[in-house]
C-alpha cells in the first residue's frame, strides 16, 4: 500500500540510467577532446583541424542524443538497416557517415540518407552512387579508402591504382570527393602505425584532398600527429 506503482519505479530507474549514461559520455568526450588537443599541439596543429566522428554502431538513440546535446554533429554507422532506423529519429542537421564499403544494392539508401560515404573502395561503387544520386537529384560527399598497409584482409585501393581511380571519380558530378581514408593494422607497433598514417597523408597532399581520415580509439593520437583531419571514435566514448 505504501510502495510506488511499478511503472513509476521503472521510470525512475530509467531516468537514473540515462542521467548516469550522459554523465559518463560527457566525461569521456571531454577526455578525448583533451587528448586530441594535446596530440595536435605536439605537432603545432590546432584541434579545430580535427573532426571527431562518433561511431555509434554499438549504442542506441539515447547515446546519440547525449552526444548531440554535447555538440557532436558527425556520426558514423556501418550497418545500414540499423542506421536507417536511428536516422529517422535523430535531428536533421546530423552529418551521417556510412563507414562500411558500399554494396551496390545499398547505394540508393546511402545516397538518400547519408552525408558522406567514408569507405568507397571500388570505382564501380562510386559509379553506382553517382547513378543513384542522379535518380534522387542529390549529391553525396565521399572518401576513397586506400589500403596503405597492404594487408590482404583490408579493403581499399592499392596505392598504384589510386591516381586513376581519383581521376575517374572526380568526373562524377554528383559525388564530391573530399579525401582519403585508411585503417591501420590492428595492434601494430608505433613505427608501423606512423608509416601507414604518414603514407595516407602524403597521398592526400599529392592529390590535393583536404580530408585525411585515419585513427580510431586505440591509435587516434598517433594519427593526428601524422596529419589526420578526421578520427573515428566509438569504444572510448561509451566505456
Amino acid at each position: 500500500m505504501g510502495s510506488a506503482p511499478l511503472p513509476l519505479k521503472l521510470a525512475e530507474r530509467e531516468s537514473e540510467r540515462v542521467t548516469s549514461m550522459k554523465e559518463r559520455i560527457a566525461l569521456n568526450l571531454n577526455t578525448i577532446g583533451c587528448r586530441i588537443k594535446e596530440a595536435a599541439e605536439r605537432v603545432n596543429r590546432s584541434a579545430e583541424d580535427v573532426t571527431l566522428v562518433a561511431v555509434t554502431k554499438s549504442v542506441g538513440l539515447d547515446e546519440i542524443l547525449a552526444l548531440y546535446e554535447l555538440g557532436i554533429r558527425d556520426f558514423g554507422e556501418n550497418r545500414l538497416d540499423v542506421a536507417l532506423e536511428k536516422i529517422k529519429q535523430c535531428p536533421s542537421d546530423i552529418r551521417w557517415h556510412y563507414l562500411a564499403p558500399v554494396q551496390t544494392r545499398k547505394a540508393r539508401d546511402i545516397a538518400a540518407r547519408f552525408t558522406v560515404a567514408d569507405a568507397v573502395d571500388r570505382v564501380r561503387a562510386a559509379e553506382v552512387l553517382q547513378k543513384r544520386c542522379e535518380e534522387l537529384d542529390c549529391h553525396l560527399e565521399i572518401l576513397v579508402e586506400v589500403n596503405v598497409s597492404g594487408e590482404e584482409s583490408k579493403h581499399g585501393f592499392d596505392e598504384s591504382l589510386l591516381s586513376e581511380a581519383v581521376e575517374r571519380i572526380r568526373r562524377m558530378d554528383r559525388l564530391s570527393l573530399q579525401g582519403l581514408m585508411t585503417m591501420a593494422p590492428w595492434e601494430a607497433e608505433e613505427k608501423v602505425l606512423r608509416r601507414c598514417f604518414a603514407g595516407l597523408k602524403k597521398l592526400c597532399v599529392a592529390h590535393n584532398l583536404p580530408v585525411c581520415s585515419m585513427g580510431m580509439t586505440d591509435d587516434f593520437e598517433i594519427a593526428i600527429e601524422e596529419g589526420s583531419t578526421q578520427v573515428r571514435i566509438g569504444r572510448a566514448l561509451f566505456v
